[in-house]
């Protein structure tokens, strides 16, 4: 809901600031006095090109601020979180500030703001209805909504949406599929046979580090032979070996002991150097015992590691990074094997598609009898406010494709008047007819429509009387579910208001300006009497007006 609208230096508005309320609220004033401002300012706040005309004369620049109650929209505190647009929870600010060069800013909860981020909030907000449009029944997306939700629909329409998303998932997956799997039949095929050539190679983790260790003994195996036994005879075998010499170093000093006792751990050292020779000697007798001299063994390592060289050049790989690279082209092949289950995703599709049609068809019934009902209410709501003979038409038009939002077009349509044809809503010319179908519209659909704030201007153009009575009821009545504003010439209507604001422009320093205030019951007593009557106001049109407002208090 509107709560607040302030305008500084706009057209010929020096500085106003207005509170609003829920419920039905008349502007009225004499004509020029600027009852137009109000729609003006709001359209230009809500995304309407800016021109620096705009600016009073003599100020640099207009700003036009608005504050609203968003509790309970869950949809516009989603919007401004995807937008990263939040402010204080439940309020939301609008402000838009033109120069007088024609360059404009908008504001948003303080935040710089597009142009297009303003129409897409205003379109949660408000609802202008009159000859400068701001106006959602006049797109296809919000005739088809608003149908759908008249229809009890509105769950059934984002399950449809998701069913279409599902489905064209499936779709482009197996589209996918099928494109891949044409361009990718040579590479799994080289895959597969770079994969069975390294499988059957059967190259063990490690393996190239450990062969190279074997050929490197094998190869080598007279010569460490040969060395080992040489060790041997040095320390233990040959005529002055290590051993036996150091058995005459420790006979002497054990004899030269007795005299210096000093020399006893010199003596435990030499016994510890004895037992470690031996066991040095000991281990290679084992070793040179153990090393086989068969070039058999050696001959196949020799054949292994140039077949690892070989495979390893043409893959441009170290010998040792065999293993891990069949790994990786085993993980490619099985990528591609998988991707190319046709079948499956066809499948996959079909279901998919089955579902959403299913979904659609049941959307498609709940519209056609919607549709017929909704007609036929519009209609006679319409014969209601001078349009005799006029009619309302929702017309569901097979699409040649199925589209995310069902298997047909919905489009509103009017005859303005009897024994004219049909035609699309958009192109209804009269604007004075337009908010009266509007109006109409409003009225049947109000149970369902989101969009808080309504606002007429024109809806009483080329009626009176009666007609004019009946307008001022439906919009009193259109208040108790929303907040409506409306700009009026006719005192049935305005007398019909809970609230009357009085437009008048004044000239003040040498400039027109345009002023707005709220009238008591003795002040809307005389401007209904002034609309009745025009400049000379009599006491017996004081008491029509003062009858006209007593009768609309007790209208329901």
């Amino acid at each position: 809901m509107l709560l607040s609208l302030s305008v500084r230096d706009f057209v010929i508005v020096d500085q106003l600031t207005l509170d609003f309320s829920d419920g039905f609220t008349v502007l009225t004033g004499e004509t020029g006095a600027g009852k137009s401002i109000i729609l003006d300012a709001l359209g230009l706040l809500l995304g309407d090109r800016a021109d620096g005309t705009l600016v009073r004369e003599g100020a640099e620049r207009a700003e036009i601020t608005a504050q609203f109650d968003c509790a309970g929209r869950p949809e516009i505190a989603a919007w401004l979180a995807d937008n990263e647009l939040t402010g204080d929870d439940d309020e939301l600010l609008l402000r838009r500030i033109v120069d007088r060069n024609g360059r404009s800013k908008g504001l948003v909860n303080g935040q710089a703001a597009t142009l297009a981020q303003l129409r897409q909030l205003g379109e949660f907000l408000v609802d202008i209805h009159g000859q400068h449009a701001h106006q959602s029944l006049m797109r296809a997306d919000t005739q088809r909504g608003l149908l759908d939700a008249y229809a009890g629909a509105s769950a059934l329409t984002r399950d449809v949406l998701d069913a279409w998303h599902g489905w064209q998932h499936a779709r482009h997956a197996r589209e996918d599929a099928e494109k891949s799997s044409r361009e990718s039949e040579v590479e799994r095929e080289r895959l597969a046979w770079q994969v069975n050539e390294l499988t059957e190679l059967a190259v063990q983790p490690d393996e190239w580090n450990t062969l190279n260790q074997s050929y490197t003994r094998l190869a080598n195996a007279a010569e460490l032979v040969q060395s080992a036994e040489l060790a041997v005879d040095t320390l233990s075998e040959m005529e002055g070996n290590c051993l036996s010499q150091l058995a005459t170093v420790q006979n002497r000093l054990s004899k030269l002991s007795s005299l210096d006792p000093r020399l006893s751990d010199t003596l435990s050292l030499l016994d510890s150097v004895e037992a470690e020779l031996r066991e040095v000697v000991h281990g290679l007798r084992d070793y040179a015992g153990g090393i086989d001299e068969d070039t058999a063994p050696l001959l196949e390592m020799e054949r292994r590691i140039e077949t690892l060289l070989s495979v390893a050049r043409k893959y441009r790989v170290q010998p040792q990074d065999l293993p891990e690279k069949l790994a990786d082209w085993q993980a490619q092949l099985a990528t591609l094997e998988a991707a190319v289950d046709i079948d499956a995703l066809t499948r996959a599709e079909t279901a998919s598609q089955a579902r959403y049609r299913a979904l659609a068809e049941s959307l498609s019934g709940k519209r056609r009898q919607a549709a017929s009902e909704l007609s036929k209410r519009i209609s006679a709501e319409m014969q209601h406010l001078a349009m005799k003979g006029a009619s309302f038409a929702i017309e569901l038009a097979p699409l040649a494709e199925a589209s995310a939002h069902g298997l047909e077009s919905v489009e509103y349509l009017v005859a303005a008047n009897a024994g004219t044809s049909l035609r699309p809503l958009a192109k209804v010319a009269s604007g004075g007819e337009l908010s009266r179908i509007s109006l109409a519209m409003q009225v049947v659909i109000s149970q369902v429509a989101s969009v808080p704030t309504l606002i007429f201007d024109e809806v009483d153009v080329g009626i009176g009387g009666r007609v004019a009575e009946v307008v001022g009821q439906m919009l009193r009545q259109l208040g108790s579910r929303y907040q409506v504003l409306c700009v009026t010439h006719l005192p049935q209507v305005a007398s019909c208001g809970v609230l009357h604001w009085l437009v008048s422009k004044h000239e003040e320093k040498g400039h027109v300006v345009s002023r707005i205030r709220a009238l008591n019951a003795e002040e809307r007593v005389q401007e209904i009497a002034r609309m009745l009557g025009g400049a000379e106001i009599t006491p017996t049109t004081r008491e029509h007006a003062a009858e006209m407002l007593a009768m609309s208090a007790t209208t329901p």
